[in-house]
């Protein structure tokens, strides 16, 4: 997908915490907040069920960490 540039207001301490994160792991601050927001989003998730059916084991794997997931 197209990426587009985006302005974002965050405080000192979560902007300062997102630089140091990215550059341990050798990313740009972008590539971490697109992670970051995909991972909260879910989309990783949504993607790895799109690309094909689940196997039994693995569908309810995923079942189980959704139900653990939502009751904190």
């Amino acid at each position: 997908m197209a990426r587009r540039k985006t302005t974002l207001y965050l405080e000192e301490e979560v902007l300062r915490a997102a630089k140091v994160r990215a550059a341990s792991l050798g990313l740009r601050e972008s590539e971490l907040v697109e992670r970051a927001l995909r991972h909260y989003l879910g989309l990783e998730r949504l993607e790895a069920l799109l690309k094909g059916p689940l196997s039994e084991e693995e569908a309810l794997k995923l079942a189980y960490q959704e139900l653990h997931a939502s009751r904190g």
